[in-house]
């Protein structure tokens, strides 16, 4: 019976420490947000100064530090991507150099403008691996077994990522973060002027076009003379139609033609694209100017400035009153 007591007891005074400690932390509590609300009462023009203050400086630093993103979305041609890389690494090397000499040498204007240079892959793992053209498809075995090979020892994305399989994409993003608007013959033109103005490449790509279109006008020609067979095996296949061996030999005859047409067709609509490209060693796709860019802090600090403000302030005051307390105490 002692021991029981004992226990009912001691639970008793537990919860008795319990039920205090609560209604302390309670007070304690309360105490911190009258003395808040004492605190902003007194400051209350400080505060709203500091805020406005902290709203006036962030609306002129958004102004001053807006960043634009431009984007050249280009295609190299006949080999020339570690071309293209090296030629545009120059660039951003002279531009963290600030040789402001050297770019303005190649025609760009108000290169103070200029904040950053980068260039990327646009990943295309599927067309990487899956080109739809007939011509293509050695190629695309090549690719295919390429990318096998590399996964082998790490996850496809990773290879996706790597720069030896995103040199190898067909397209890639120039980005030119300024800031602030600019036109396409101010920068942009003059950039593309310089990674098309090399000398051996040009030679190359002259005489890979005219490779081009020799072969497309034989593929032309090839397609014309098929035309005028298969009208000649459709005529001899009308006239045969009562010999059943004779007719059998034309129609095997006349699907093989066909087929022939239907890829050489193929390929002659390939090489038309292929000479729209093969006018520059660096083709520009898509041009895309004046992006806004929105992310981190970029036109937020009208926000965070005034908290920011307000933070620091109220950690001073607290530090001070804590200091002149210790002091007392002391």
């Amino acid at each position: 019976m002692s021991t029981a007591s004992q226990n009912n007891d001691n639970q008793e005074i537990d919860l008795s420490i319990i039920s205090k400690s609560i209604s302390n932390f309670g007070r304690f509590f309360l105490k911190v947000i009258i003395d808040m609300i004492l605190f902003v009462k007194k400051k209350f023009i400080i505060l709203i100064s500091i805020v406005v203050l902290g709203i006036f400086l962030g609306i002129i630093a958004d102004v001053k530090n807006k960043q634009f993103e431009n984007e050249i979305i280009v295609s190299p041609n006949i080999g020339g991507v570690d071309y293209l890389y090296s030629k545009v690494n120059l660039l951003t090397s002279k531009l963290k150099e600030g040789d402001t000499l050297f770019l303005s040498s190649l025609g760009i204007k108000n290169v103070k403008k200029i904040i950053a240079i980068k260039i990327k892959p646009i990943s295309d793992i599927y067309g990487f691996v899956n080109n739809s053209t007939s011509a293509a498809s050695a190629q695309n075995t090549q690719n295919f077994e390429m990318i096998k090979l590399l996964a082998e020892d790490t996850s496809i994305t990773k290879v996706i990522e790597d720069e030896l399989t995103g040199k190898n994409f067909p397209l890639h993003s120039i980005s030119i973060t300024t800031n602030s608007k600019i036109n396409r013959t101010e920068i942009i033109d003059p950039i593309l002027n310089y990674l098309n103005a090399d000398e051996y490449y040009n030679e190359v790509l002259k005489i890979t076009e005219n490779n081009v279109r020799f072969e497309l006008a034989k593929n032309e020609k090839q397609i014309v003379q098929i035309d005028s067979v298969i009208t000649k095996l459709i005529v001899n296949l009308g006239k045969s139609k009562g010999n059943n061996l004779v007719y059998s030999s034309e129609n095997d005859q006349l699907n093989p033609m066909f087929q022939l047409k239907n890829d050489l067709i193929k390929t002659v609509g390939n090489q038309k694209i292929q000479l729209i490209k093969l006018n520059l060693i660096i083709k520009d796709v898509v041009v895309t100017l004046n992006r806004y860019i929105s992310d981190g802090a970029n036109g937020k600090l009208k926000f965070i400035l005034p908290l920011l403000f307000v933070g620091l302030f109220l950690f001073l005051s607290i530090t001070i009153r804590f200091f002149k307390n210790y002091k007392i105490i002391k």
